[in-house]
């Protein structure tokens, strides 16, 4: 039998990432609505025109619609072809890391997960439930026949949501202050689902000097100060990425200089 190309993977999983980046896109949109993804059709926010088929190829009706409506020539967001982009981008990138396995498709799959709650909780400080809590459960069901493994997920998750769900309490006790909404505890318990003990403590941390990089820049740059509510979630998404794609590299590498 002639073995498929390479190339052939590659190709495939591009085109498939803008299709699925194009529905990405629905879901950033509608769920902080608490509106159905499925129905009714993709529409212009700014006036209700159903989009045709024509006009929802993903990059290449923005580029042919120079960017606004055909009905009523508003302005759409760039963030719509930069979400198909990256969406495309991601899925390429994971294919390179895992090879053609099925972690590959849960790993994907957890990364439009992120991908939807950083767009989200950078536009309106929220963590949907509709994706954390079914993330927790398939992360889980995955486990029992993947990497982490039912154990280390189940530890993940439980270890994942007590970090942020402690901090939180003790921060209420002393200050009387909400340190971060639950939304957050729900999706580090997803990241743990999906990857593991070690690597959701890799993920707290990574989050943690992002967070406060751009904390400080913030401050450094005049555009917040230090009662400034920063999207915790978006920090967690990007340590996430970066700890499923490449967090047992890092920990080996950690655990090596010692």
């Amino acid at each position: 039998m002639t073995e498929i190309p390479p190339f052939f993977y590659g190709t495939f999983f591009v085109l498939w990432g803008l299709l699925i980046g194009s529905f990405l896109n629905v879901c950033i949109h509608r769920l902080p609505l608490k509106q159905s993804v499925v129905s009714p059709g993709s529409r212009c926010p700014s006036c209700g025109y159903a989009l045709r088929w024509m006009d929802n190829i993903p990059l290449v009706s923005y580029a042919a619609l120079g960017g606004r409506c055909r009905s009523c020539k508003g302005a759409i967001s760039l963030r719509y072809p930069l979400v198909e982009a990256l969406t495309s981008g991601l899925f390429l990138w994971h294919l390179l890391v895992f090879g053609f396995t099925p972690l590959l498709f849960v790993r994907t799959a957890f990364a439009c997960a992120l991908l939807v709650l950083f767009a989200i909780d950078l536009d309106h400080q929220i963590l949907p439930d509709r994706i954390t809590l079914p993330g927790i459960v398939v992360g889980f069901a995955c486990s029992l026949f993947l990497p982490p493994g039912p154990v280390m997920s189940l530890a993940g998750m439980l270890v994942g949501g007590g970090i942020l769900w402690g901090i939180a309490e003790v921060w209420f006790r002393l200050r009387k202050v909400d340190a971060m909404g639950f939304g957050d505890v729900k999706m580090l318990a997803m990241v743990g689902a999906f990857l593991g003990l070690p690597l959701v403590f890799l993920t707290f941390v990574l989050s943690t000097m992002i967070g406060g990089a751009v904390a400080v820049a913030l401050v450094a740059t005049r555009r917040a100060n230090m009662a400034t509510a920063v999207p915790f979630g978006t920090m967690l998404a990007v340590a996430a990425l970066v700890a499923s794609l490449y967090g047992d590299t890092i920990i080996a590498w950690y655990l090596s200089r010692f």
